[in-house]
């Protein structure tokens, strides 16, 4: 059987956005937030807002529009959250993607499917409102996942609703709604939802990093950025 990696990138052909508006391919930036970026060092990670100056700044210097990466990134940024750093969790690799553009930027769907469920996961650090879709391709199951919205996106929603390729589905959140994180939106793919909903970890442990990698391709196969 095909892998599931493979599947997705055969999905789509080139560019397909998942942020709405003008942008396109070459509007984009790739950026390092693992711990080998040593701009990091010098940032107050815990303030939202002096990360959202850093990723001003980032844009600014590459005459870019959005900024995106961080797919089984290790960073050290989450050790302000205790929901990623304590004994039993500590989790600091992440396997989503991140595209870093305004608030309340449009976010589409870059397939058809429909919605599997939505969530506000409102801790510190959290995704804040979530979205998931479920998608049917060829035959095969999956889901997509959208973290960093705003509250506003989670109104009037209903599991089951259909969603079409290049639709609005959600608005980005702010810091005080989206997990107090500068604007971006944390884009994941999963081909077993495993029983969860409304949420679906996008930060994991070494130790467990294998099997997640396996259910939760790089969503730039989809992507294309």
């Amino acid at each position: 059987m095909q892998s599931f990696s493979d599947f997705i990138n055969e999905l789509t052909i080139g560019f397909t956005p998942v942020i709405g508006g003008e942008y396109k391919n070459e509007d984009y930036a790739y950026i390092d937030l693992s711990e080998n970026n040593r701009d990091l060092l010098r940032l107050e990670v815990a303030s939202s807002e002096a990360f959202s100056i850093f990723i001003g700044e980032f844009l600014k210097n590459r005459k870019a529009k959005a900024a995106y990466g961080g797919y089984n990134e290790l960073r050290t940024l989450y050790n302000r959250s205790e929901l990623f750093n304590n004994t039993e969790a500590n989790r600091n690799i992440h396997i989503g993607l991140d595209v870093w553009v305004p608030a309340f930027s449009d976010i589409i769907s870059p397939l058809s499917g429909t919605i599997h469920s939505f969530r506000d996961n409102d801790n510190f650090g959290d995704y804040g409102p979530t979205i998931i879709l479920e998608h049917l391709e060829k035959g095969r199951t999956f889901f997509t996942l959208y973290g960093h919205l705003s509250r506003n996106s989670l109104v009037d929603l209903n599991e089951g609703d259909e969603v079409k390729a290049g639709e609005k589905i959600a608005e980005l959140g702010d810091f005080d709604e989206n997990g107090d994180y500068a604007p971006h939106l944390h884009f994941q793919i999963m081909e077993n939802m495993k029983g969860i909903t409304g949420d679906f970890p996008g930060v994991v442990k070494k130790e467990d990093l294998d099997n997640y990698l396996k259910n939760c391709p790089d969503p730039n196969l989809l992507l294309k950025i």
